[in-house]
């Protein structure tokens, strides 16, 4: 039996512990929002939280998540930078077809988790490995930097 923490509730899985977190989440879990892109950690469209980090739910696997706290798409609003994130993405019209935003989404809330003030070099490194077929790649360092001004205006304020 493995325990997974995932949006800050305790799921039990008695099942085969080298799946593939995406398709615990997807499958087991009934969370849709991280996607499958190629299946070899080249897209970032399965990007979550394990403790923080940004990792590819499609190589990680359930036993190298059990105990550390999974957090996805669809619970990072719930943080201060998750919802600037969203929030920025929303006001600049970042998402196009929309494929690839969990992701995006999912590593530019770990990158200002870590770093309030990006260059364009920090965003350019952090959200590497991140494809977005639409090339929205404007729009997206655009509205990370939008989150981070939100981020140290609601802190100075």
């Amino acid at each position: 039996m493995t325990t997974l923490i995932i949006n800050n509730k305790s799921i039990e899985f008695n099942g085969d512990e080298q799946m593939p977190l995406l398709w615990f989440l997807r499958d087991e879990a009934g969370l849709t929002g991280t996607k499958f892109g190629c299946g070899i950690a080249m897209c970032g469209a399965c990007t979550v939280h394990l403790d923080g980090v940004p990792v590819r739910s499609c190589q990680a696997t359930v036993a190298s998540a059990a105990g550390k706290k999974i957090t996805t798409i669809e619970s990072v609003g719930e943080t201060p930078t998750g919802k600037a994130v969203q929030l920025a993405w929303v006001n600049l019209d970042v998402v196009q077809c929309g494929y690839c935003q969990s992701g995006q989404i999912m590593s530019a809330s770990a990158l200002l988790a870590q770093k309030q003030n990006p260059t364009d070099a920090d965003i350019d490194a952090a959200m590497s490995g991140n494809v977005c077929r639409c090339s929205t790649y404007v729009r997206i360092r655009a509205a990370i930097h939008q989150a981070a001004n939100a981020l140290s205006q609601e802190t100075k304020g």
